[in-house]
């Protein structure tokens, strides 16, 4: 059985920093590329982060500069590590490979 399992969510002050991570059960994430997603109360999904399966990193105009996306293959984990953060990252965050989710874990941002 597939399972996504994200973690290292929480509650954090404007620029403070988390390390979000993703462990994949029953699948192994160095085959496919791993996609970070995020998604505010009312407001639709949204791509943050991704590495592809050769490890090139790409993200959103929105946290780019702020976060850094990697992988720990002998762990079959990604991470999305976020600095600078600021109220709006306040979202759940999910972990994508192929066409497996994880639950998701919260993020919150205070002013």
């Amino acid at each position: 059985q597939v399972q996504l399992v994200e973690s290292g969510g929480g509650l954090v002050q404007a620029g403070g920093s988390l390390t979000l991570s993703c462990l994949a059960h029953g699948i192994f994430f160095e085959m496919y590329p791993v996609w970070w997603y995020r998604q505010a109360p009312g407001k639709q999904r949204e791509y943050v982060a991704s590495i592809t399966a050769d490890g090139d990193e790409s993200y959103s105009d929105s946290v780019k500069g702020r976060s850094t996306i990697s992988r720990d293959i002998p762990r079959n984990t990604v991470s999305l590590q976020m600095s600078a953060l600021k109220p709006e990252d306040t979202a759940t965050y999910y972990c994508r490979h192929r066409q497996y989710w994880g639950q998701g874990t919260q993020v919150s941002v205070s002013s």
